[in-house]
C-alpha cells in the first residue's frame, strides 16, 4: 500500500494541524483505506462521534480514490447516510472509490465500518477536476 497525497494543515490528515485528525490514507488496488479511532473531542451527544465528523472522513477517502490518480480535484457535491451511530473510542475502518469518471467529473462512494464489522456510514459524491487556475490557488 503507497500513502495518498496530503497537505500539511488538512483538516482530516494534515500532520501540522493541531486541531485536526490526523488520519493516515493509502491505496491499494484504486482503493483508497483508512483507519481512525474515534477521539471523545468530536462528539456530538455523549460518547457518539458528531455526524458532522463521519460525513468529513467519508468525503477525504473518496476524494482521496481521486488524488490516488494523480490529480488534484475539489468535492461538487455529496450524501451521507448514516445506518449506526458511531461511539466514542471505536476503530473506524474507511475505504473510498472511483465508480465513474465523466470528462473532469469523478463519482466516487465510500463506507466507514466499525471494529466490529458494522457499516456504520455509507457516502457518495461528485468531485471536479481542478483547472489550472484553481490548481494555483489551492497549491499555494
Amino acid at each position: 500500500m503507497k500513502e495518498i497525497l496530503k497537505y500539511k494543515n488538512c483538516f482530516v490528515c494534515g500532520d501540522e494541524n493541531r486541531c485536526g485528525l490526523k488520519v493516515k490514507f493509502f491505496e491499494e488496488k484504486k482503493v483508497a483505506k483508512a483507519e481512525y479511532v474515534v477521539d471523545q473531542r468530536f462528539e456530538g451527544y455523549k460518547n457518539v462521534l458528531h455526524g458532522g465528523i463521519i460525513s468529513t472522513l467519508l468525503d477525504e477517502v473518496m476524494i482521496k480514490a481521486v488524488l490516488a490518480k494523480d490529480l488534484l480535484a475539489v468535492t461538487a457535491q455529496i450524501e451521507v447516510k448514516f445506518k449506526k451511530p458511531v461511539m466514542v473510542g471505536e476503530k473506524l475502518f474507511m475505504e473510498g472509490r472511483v465508480k465513474e469518471k465523466k470528462g473532469r467529473i469523478f463519482l466516487a462512494e465510500g463506507k466507514i465500518i466499525n471494529q466490529d464489522g458494522v457499516l456504520v456510514a455509507l457516502g457518495s459524491a461528485k468531485y471536479v477536476a481542478a483547472t489550472e487556475k484553481m490548481k494555483e490557488l489551492l497549491e499555494g
